[in-house]
């Protein structure tokens, strides 16, 4: 992760879980996605890698007894709920690849990166990194967003989003490279906003896509938002990859 991406995080962690809570009904059905994926028992050694503000950290203690959260932000990091099953290390996922930043509790029987892996740019390298810290057995799972999405943005996110973001089929390839058992599966979760609240999102740039947005090219943004969208909700369908990888 870049200075400007870890600046942008740092920015938006006071407003972090509003923007990506969404609703109880969407976290629980994402917290149901990465378990079942995950299949954890408690007393499995988890690490949840740019963990943010720790929204599905919580969750999987519930079911594990504690997790390992990381982020490069200490902003995000300070928002981590005080609580002795959430252990909190200020790194990057290249840290842990390389090494550079250990880590407790030695291998793990679950790695969580959940819409972090489109900001590193040697995937090569990082999943490899994080596969050699799996127990046997132990699963890596990506959550990212495929390579086009719903949301209700203006054209020039769009644009920018399909030229940014990896694939996932790439990424399924590369982990297995890893010399994992790799899954890629998918699932969609429909979302309704007021519209007043969504474009609010939008101008706190939630999501990383529209920090590369100067403010002049973002208030554009919105009002072409608000003309392609004019009524008082916004629905789409939020779509999601995610992809496994067992140890042997």
């Amino acid at each position: 992760m870049g200075d400007e991406t870890r600046a942008h995080y740092d920015h938006l962690a006071p407003v972090y879980d509003q923007n990506w809570a969404y609703s109880p009904d969407f976290l629980e059905w994402m917290s149901g996605c990465i378990l079942a994926r995950l299949r954890v028992k408690y007393g499995d050694r988890v690490v949840d890698v740019g963990c943010g503000t720790g929204l599905y950290a919580r969750r999987l203690a519930e079911h594990t007894g504690s997790v390992v959260c990381v982020d490069p932000s200490a902003r995000m990091l300070e928002r981590v709920p005080d609580d002795p099953r959430l252990v909190v290390v200020r790194a990057s996922a290249e840290d842990l690849a390389s090494g550079s930043t250990v880590l407790p509790r030695g291998q793990f029987e679950a790695i969580l990166v959940k819409e972090a892996i489109h900001h590193v740019a040697d995937r090569g390298t990082v999943i490899g990194g994080l596969a050699k810290l799996l127990a046997p057995g132990g699963r890596l799972l990506i959550v990212m967003l495929p390579t086009s999405i719903e949301y209700p943005l203006f054209q020039a996110a769009h644009d920018r989003f399909r030229e940014l973001q990896p694939s996932p089929e790439v990424v399924a390839a590369v982990m297995g490279d890893a010399g994992l058992a790799v899954d890629l599966s998918y699932d969609d979760f429909p979302l309704v906003f007021p519209t007043e609240r969504y474009v609010a999102m939008v101008r706190d740039r939630y999501l990383s896509l529209l920090s590369m947005f100067d403010d002049e090219e973002l208030a554009a943004g919105v009002g072409e938002i608000r003309r392609r969208y004019p009524g008082e909700w916004v629905e789409f369908r939020d779509r999601f990859a995610f992809v496994l990888g067992v140890a042997s």
